[in-house]
């Protein structure tokens, strides 16, 4: 068909009117998609700890929880340990970190009832303000990991340096391997 029949039929207009309409939602959508990401990227953290400096707060100490521990070994080995509500279990397993602020716990939990499969959990770590925070990932809440200076409320204060609580480690190992 020649162009004069579609503009004789309306058709033409009808197509310069979609493509014109694809065209500024096209640039609509551009728009959107950059202030979006300008938003992104003022909520983002000034800067993620490098996986040397999250080696740092990690690497050969012992987290205390309520109720057990987990051992972050220089070899980059994981042992943890609970003995909560008189079930007691131990974990195994390997410990990462990522230059994109990420600490990562491969585990394989086991008790006398249960053995699992090693999962992993990890931990996504960010600097505000000269603070670190850490979320569980993926979409846990933001809590203050590590001030600058010294807070007693720092969750980095429950680490001590060395493997503090190996000791208890081997006694819950042994007692839920025992045969009894």
């Amino acid at each position: 068909m020649s162009v004069r029949r579609l503009a004789a039929r309306g058709w033409l207009a009808t197509l310069l009117m979609a493509c014109g309409q694809l065209a500024f939602a096209g640039a609509a959508d551009a728009a959107a998609a950059k202030n979006s990401a300008a938003v992104e990227a003022a909520a983002k953290p000034e800067a993620a700890p490098t996986a040397f400096e999250l080696q740092l707060l990690y690497a050969d100490r012992t987290w205390n929880w309520k109720n057990g521990a987990a051992y972050f070994g220089l070899d980059r080995r994981l042992h943890a340990w609970t003995a909560g509500e008189d079930k007691p279990a131990v974990a195994e397993g390997r410990w990462l970190v990522t230059d994109t602020g990420k600490m990562c716990m491969e585990l394989a939990w086991r008790s006398k009832t249960y053995t699992t499969k090693p999962q992993r959990t990890c931990y996504s770590h960010r600097i505000e303000s000269g603070n670190i925070e850490q979320r569980k990932d993926p979409d846990g809440e933001w809590y203050d990991f590590k001030h600058a200076k010294d807070d007693p409320a720092d969750e980095h204060k429950k680490f001590e340096a060395g493997n503090t609580k190996g000791a208890q480690f081997d006694e819950t190992r042994k007692l839920v391997d025992s045969k009894s």
